[in-house]
């Protein structure tokens, strides 16, 4: 059986690319075909296969401006030849699914978003745009939504990361999908725990203003809490700027110092609407709870009163609220950590096999 990974740009190894990273352990010699590469910035498990680039690479620049060239990527997506593939997997989250398989050839999406920048999202995009862009991208979005629709009707199954993707792959391509969560590394993070941790909360990821870190800075502000801030964005002066005394802004860093912080924090606060969220899995399998928004992916991670607290609104008093109510809950680290035992690597592997075990596809 012949194997294709289809992944939308390869510049990173966030949490799709740890997605790419698992299938290639499933599929050794499998394909990979994708929009731009940077090989320098891929795991070892990732540069093994041989990884083939659409048109889109010969641009100027392709690596670093890639999202610019998004009108270009359905018909390079369309001109990849998948003839001698007999099973085709896409990464979807920016275009990777629109390709053209064999008709006998099987094709299973893993969804991680259908493309928040011209749906749910398109006013936050927009409103943050630049001049140009924005008298641009309307029209853009508008073609981009058709053949969005039109190539999901090519795939033959989808798999979604959250169960918050399976309502959107429902409502905006009007397909049913299989939830399977994506693979966090549970043990690494394991190794953090620690049996006393420390007084302060932390927020993690880019700073930018969907993932709402405002609110997080301004409640803690308010509550003279400690709060140490890890990540960089468009965002960061601005936070630094309205943050009080108690606020610690780390920037970047190491792995070794992230999963340090992971397994020392009292709580994780997780102010944003995710399509999954790996952090806050991440920050429990090192045993400490976290205190999320209760929307998106956070309701498939996240048991309130057990692994953590939610709050109902994207407001300061409603995050306040919640840190007052955590620190009324006893929270039993090892039960933290076996919740976040269900989000393993090998869980994930178990999902795609029995998705394409049902389809006649024995891996």
């Amino acid at each position: 059986m012949r194997v294709a990974l289809i992944h939308y740009w390869l510049t990173n190894m966030r949490g799709g690319e740890r997605v790419l990273e698992a299938l290639c352990e499933m599929f050794p010699q499998a394909t990979i075909f994708t929009h731009v590469v940077d090989r320098s910035k891929l795991s070892a498990i990732v540069n093994r296969h041989e990884i083939k680039t659409t048109f889109i690479s010969k641009f100027p620049f392709a690596t670093s401006q890639y999202q610019k060239l998004l009108p270009f990527m359905p018909r390079a997506l369309e001109e990849i030849d998948l003839s001698e593939f007999d099973l085709v997997i896409s990464s979807e989250s920016g275009p990777a699914k629109g390709v053209i398989t064999r008709p006998d050839a099987f094709h299973l999406c893993y969804c991680h978003s259908p493309m928040r920048y011209i749906w749910d999202l398109y006013p936050h995009y927009l409103g943050s745009a630049g001049f140009l862009a924005r008298q641009a991208f309307p029209g853009i979005a508008h073609r981009l939504r058709t053949w969005d629709v039109t190539s999901a009707a090519r795939v033959d199954q989808f798999a979604a990361n959250s169960n918050f993707v399976k309502q959107r792959i429902q409502k905006f391509y009007r397909r049913d999908s299989t939830v399977i969560h994506p693979p966090v590394a549970v043990s690494e993070f394991a190794q953090a725990r620690v049996d006393t941790p420390g007084d302060y909360f932390l927020a993690a990821g880019e700073l930018v203003g969907y993932k709402r870190f405002d609110l997080v800075v301004d409640a803690f502000t308010k509550l003279g809490l400690p709060l140490v801030v890890i990540g960089d964005g468009e965002q960061k002066k601005d936070l630094q700027n309205r943050a009080g005394a108690n606020v610690e802004f780390l920037g970047r860093v190491d792995f070794t110092e992230l999963k340090r912080r992971f397994g020392e924090c009292k709580a994780l606060v997780f102010p944003g609407d995710e399509d999954f969220g790996s952090v806050p899995v991440e920050v429990m399998a090192a045993g400490r709870p976290v205190i999320a928004y209760g929307r998106g992916g956070a309701l498939d991670t996240v048991v309130d009163g057990q692994t953590g607290v939610l709050f109902e609104q994207q407001t300061i008093d409603s995050l306040i609220e919640a840190v007052s109510r955590f620190e009324t809950v006893s929270f039993d680290d090892d039960a933290i950590h076996r919740h976040a035992s269900g989000f393993s690597g090998q869980v994930f592997k178990d999902g795609i096999r029995a998705v394409l075990s049902q389809n006649g596809i024995e891996v």
